[in-house]
């Protein structure tokens, strides 16, 4: 796949990856764009295909890496045919809502890059909603479960990590049980995924950064500073790229003509 490095971001449900996501969405025009996720599960009330975290824009940052942990080499390649995000294009997609059959066929043909199957339902990012992202050269983000980042370490995505992670099981129950969307049932299956994740995140080598979400205000700026370093290094390759196209050559011609070239 070509184009800017993605950005993965995972958390057991309840940690609160969408509310920062939506804040985010509110307060920044961005030049991320959000992967569609596909998902066998009913919609939710509210909630229509293609239509979850309305219009989100990305900020993207990362003072935690360095520029070049934060950009491949091929992704920096010299082209006169990049082109720099639109700041004002949104995306308004969450989920694509189909069918197990459906759904099934795709993996089958290597048509995804990460699936899992949770509480009877199928959740998984396909290539085409990735490469649709970085084809327009946006900074994809992915909303993944802790099976997906599993999954896209075994592919060649080579994306940042992130982890938003609940202070405690305690504070997770709560959040969830506030939603009043879960069966007893569910919640618990919930739970039992989220002591894994949690377990998880704190192994060596799984994520870049791990954000421990026991204040909103403090995650919020914690997930921004990390993702504003990003967006600064892609506007300054868009400025670069920008230049070498156009200018560059304008540059260069009186050279080669003086040099005999």
């Amino acid at each position: 796949m070509s184009g800017p490095r993605p950005v993965v971001l995972s958390g057991p449900s309840g940690a609160g990856k969408s509310t920062l996501l939506k804040r985010l969405m509110k307060e920044h025009e961005g030049v991320f764009g959000f992967s569609v996720s596909h998902t066998t599960r009913n919609p939710r009330p509210g909630e229509e295909d293609g239509k979850g975290l309305n219009k989100l824009p990305m900020l993207l940052g990362a003072t935690l890496l360095p520029v070049a942990a934060v950009l491949s080499s091929e992704d920096i390649e010299m082209s006169a045919s990049f082109s720099c995000p639109n700041e004002s294009e949104p995306t308004d997609e969450d989920y694509h809502f189909t069918t197990r059959e459906a759904m099934q066929e795709g993996i089958d043909k290597g048509e995804f890059i990460e699936h899992a199957e949770f509480s009877g339902n199928m959740y998984g990012t396909s290539k085409a909603s990735v490469e649709d992202v970085r084809a327009k050269n946006l900074i994809c983000i992915l909303d993944v479960d802790i099976q997906g980042v599993k999954r896209i370490k075994e592919t060649d995505l080579n994306p940042i990590y992130i982890s938003i992670q609940p202070p405690s099981m305690e504070v997770l129950e709560e959040r969830l049980r506030d939603r009043q969307t879960e069966t007893e049932e569910s919640l618990q299956k919930r739970l039992e995924a989220a002591r894994a994740d949690m377990e998880l995140s704190k192994e060596p080598g799984v994520f870049d950064v791990v954000i421990i979400n026991d204040d909103l205000e403090k995650a919020y700026e914690e997930l921004k500073e990390i993702l504003d370093e990003v967006s600064k290094s892609m506007k300054s390759l868009c400025s670069f790229m920008k230049y070498s196209s156009d200018d560059w050559l304008k540059y260069l011609s009186p050279l080669s003509l003086s040099t005999g070239n």
